[in-house]
């Protein structure tokens, strides 16, 4: 199974696209400045090309991630690695290849991931900074909306 170069690099635009929706004074951006403790100040003061160009990075990172996460061909694949033209592998995937392979079972699968796993590793932190539950919630539920899209993307676009 190829990857999908394309669905990659769009599926890693999406948390700069829902960054600046969520994030936005009109949408969540006050109501998380208040609950992390962000000034305009601190905001204005970092160098917004860096911390843009590795959200980039770290966001094409995610997105290859996600493309195992929610492509369950992937595994088999991996199995498969030493010998991709065994008789055995090219016929499961004539049957199962593109099985599961949608947009919503792609939203389905990136819901689940940020529930499941950033929800405990940003809470952990969340809790430990003594940040609120509205800081939490705030930030996993972009990364429930971000994940969601980018599932949906890198397995329905076959």
């Amino acid at each position: 199974m190829e990857l999908n170069y394309l669905a990659i690099v769009v599926a890693a635009i999406v948390p700069l696209i829902m960054g600046a929706v969520w994030y936005n004074p009109k949408v969540l951006g006050t109501a998380w400045m208040k609950a992390s403790g962000m000034t305009e100040e601190k905001i204005k003061s970092g160098n917004i090309p860096v911390i843009f160009g590795i959200t980039l990075v770290l966001s094409f990172m995610l997105a290859f991630t996600v493309n195992g996460m929610v492509i369950h061909q992937v595994g088999a694949t991996q199995l498969a690695y030493s010998n991709p033209d065994a008789e055995s592998f090219q016929a499961f995937m004539a049957e199962f290849g593109n099985m599961h392979r949608s947009f919503g079972h792609g939203a389905l699968h990136g819901a689940i991931g940020a529930i499941f796993f950033v929800l405990p590793v940003l809470g952990i932190n969340a809790l430990f900074e003594r940040k609120g539950w509205k800081y939490i919630l705030i930030n996993v539920g972009y990364w429930v909306v971000t994940l969601t899209i980018m599932g949906a993307i890198v397995c329905g676009w076959k």
